[in-house]
């Protein structure tokens, strides 16, 4: 009887194995993997986990501006002296030294229409120049009666005062300068 390597008896030191090893071996790392893959598919599918979200959006209407009237100084004499002439932003005036002021006087006047309770920002040029019909020009400042104001089912208002500068002997001659004003949601 000779030596057979695959028979049942063997020497186990010498490592040798039967003929279905590889066919064993090949199906139990099928298994193995098999049943890692559905451990792991079952551990991501206890792991997930799901929330809602809420889509918002807020409409409102366009912001229409209208002026309902000017900044007025109105008429004043020119003396030998530099000075001012104020109108507030509810259209009162102060008329400097060395000038006298003549007529009514207005603060500018605006109109905002827009959403009901939304809060609009009221602003615009700090300054104006004035030119005058026969040469000659003037500065204003302006000031605003409210850096923001709320509309009511009506809309809202704002006013513009304003400090004009009027230089000494003043040349004569009707002056005007326009300034821009805005209005946008907060």
């Amino acid at each position: 009887m000779g030596w057979d390597i695959h028979s049942k008896i063997r020497p186990k030191f010498f490592g040798i194995k039967g003929p279905n090893h590889m066919r064993n071996f090949g199906m139990k790392r099928a298994l193995l993997g098999a049943a890692i893959a559905a451990l792991a598919m079952n551990a991501s599918a206890a792991q997930a986990a799901s929330a809602t979200g809420t889509a918002t959006a807020k409409i409102l209407r366009q912001i229409t501006l209208t002026k309902t009237s000017d900044l007025q100084y109105a008429t004043i004499i020119s003396g030998a002296t530099a000075s001012t002439v104020a109108v507030s932003t509810a259209g009162a005036a102060t008329c400097g030294a060395g000038l006298t002021c003549t007529g009514t006087t207005t603060a500018g006047s605006y109109n905002v229409q827009g959403t009901n309770g939304a809060v609009v920002l009221v602003g615009g040029d700090s300054t104006v120049t004035l030119n005058g019909s026969l040469g000659g020009t003037m500065t204003s400042t302006l000031t605003y009666s409210s850096p923001n104001i709320t509309l009511s089912p009506t809309g809202g208002s704002f006013q513009v005062g304003g400090t004009l500068s009027v230089g000494a002997n003043q040349a004569s001659g009707d002056y005007s300068g326009t300034f821009n004003v805005t209005a946008n949601y907060q």
